[in-house]
């Protein structure tokens, strides 16, 4: 049995199925939780739910005689600090997929082999690891999704971990204090597991067997919102698709609502083996098809402040800078408008994101966007998306717009969603940047 081990959380800011933690508490006498600050990763506004997440990591260790460790800098170095201090002779992390990840995983197994002191990663960050399936047909990844969606489905799945009930952390180690959290997180959204998981259970018994019917409602709160919790690991993935498929009984027929929202889930598996095969997929086209982007400073802008004289458009901008959060139909529209009506480069909309979003993160964030660019793993790259079919099929009575967009609360539901049929002159709100049809 190892003396000491040190678990490294990042995106995984949880106790429950956590493979590193699991293991690290089994085969191990204590356990040095910790999480490293990184100053030079900017936090832009999840800063305070990321801060809600560590209080509430650091709380549920300390239930079971723990603690999170908190020290700031550079995660290997502190890491490696840290081992030395308290004679850790092995570090466990989570696998993850971003070049910048990817880094820091390469960095600190090559600190610890200099130590001396083993690495290990493991799984935890999607259901099937990123690096499990291949195409029958060669390549090192499913570049379309359908094909991997069937292997995904039959894939086996590792078992779905308890929470440790004890946590050993040895004595004489500093607490630190946890990052500050800049700004209050967003009102819709508290962080950390706690809340996550409530929040998974409550979804999954009420509203999952809606999820089909519902979840392109843009007006209904009918979507799980669990995607932030998932970004940040508060949430286990894989704990989320057991629980969705026992309660909807997905694999025994027509699993209805539950069924599609694992196939959302495994929408998220894909992004991050692309991800993993195509790492700069935040800067590069995946697939170079000659565009030609426009550069225009102004109407893109206007389009991230929700000014682009687009109801549909707008109420989504705005609905982003108001919750760090979109809904996923509106994602579409407005990615869609921003690249093929503005013609702007697919990088300031995805950037835009990814600085907002609370669920922004490197593979679904970039991954979404480079396929409604036609860039990315998109089977038919040109299809069409009118933005005002849209608009009406999706939110009919233009209750979406009108929540996110109040000048526009008082005009009739018949031109709620065009353009050129507001009535002049509305107060504070632009005419339209290009034409619609």
């Amino acid at each position: 049995m190892t003396d000491t081990v040190i678990v490294l959380f990042s995106r995984d800011l949880r106790v429950h199925d956590h493979p590193a933690l699991a293991a690290a508490c089994e085969h191990a006498r204590h356990v040095v939780p910790l999480f490293v600050a990184d100053p030079s990763v900017p936090g832009g506004d999840r800063r305070g739910f990321l801060a809600e997440c560590l209080a509430d990591l650091r709380e549920s260790l300390r239930e079971r005689g723990g603690e999170l460790i908190v020290r700031r800098g550079d995660p290997i170095a502190e890491t490696m600090r840290l081992a030395r201090e308290t004679g850790a002779r092995a570090v466990h992390v989570s696998m993850d997929v971003s070049t910048l990840a990817r880094r820091r995983q390469r960095r600190l197994a090559e600190e610890c082999e200099r130590a001396r002191t083993a690495f290990h990663m493991f799984p935890g960050l999607t259901i099937v690891p990123p690096d499990a399936l291949r195409p029958s047909g060669g390549g090192d990844h499913y570049r379309v999704f359908t094909p991997y969606w069937r292997a995904w489905a039959r894939q086996l799945r590792r078992e779905v971990l308890k929470a440790p009930g004890v946590v050993r952390v040895p004595d004489g180690v500093w607490a630190g204090r946890p990052p500050e959290p800049g700004r209050a997180s967003h009102e819709l959204f508290r962080g950390g597991e706690t809340v996550g998981r409530r929040r998974m259970r409550q979804w999954l018994k009420h509203c999952v067997d809606d999820y089909a019917d519902g979840h392109d409602d843009m007006a209904g709160n009918r979507t799980s919102r669990l995607s932030p919790y998932l970004r940040f690991g508060c949430v286990s993935p894989l704990e989320l698709e057991a629980l969705a498929r026992e309660v909807g009984g997905v694999g025994e027929g027509e699993g209805g609502g539950a069924e599609e929202f694992v196939r959302q889930l495994c929408w998220r598996d894909f992004f991050y083996q692309v991800t993993r095969a195509f790492p700069r997929i935040n800067r590069d086209d995946y697939r170079p098809r000659g565009h030609e982007w426009r550069d225009d400073d102004h109407a893109a802008q206007a389009w991230k402040e929700g000014m682009t004289g687009v109801p549909i458009v707008d109420a989504g901008m705005r609905q982003l800078l108001s919750e760090g959060w979109m809904h996923n139909r509106a994602r579409m529209i407005v990615g869609s408008f921003l690249v093929r009506r503005l013609g702007v480069d697919w990088r300031v909309g995805a950037d835009h994101f990814f600085d907002l979003l609370l669920d922004g993160d490197v593979a679904n964030n970039y991954g979404n966007w480079q396929w409604v660019a036609g860039t990315g793993n998109d089977t038919r790259p040109n299809r069409p998306v009118n933005h005002i079919r849209q608009a009406k099929r999706y939110d009919p009575e233009g209750e979406y717009v009108r929540r996110h967009v109040p000048e526009l609360g008082t005009v009739p539901t018949r031109m709620i969603h065009e353009p050129w049929r507001l009535p002049s002159g509305v107060p504070g709100y632009p005419a339209p940047l290009v034409a619609m049809d």
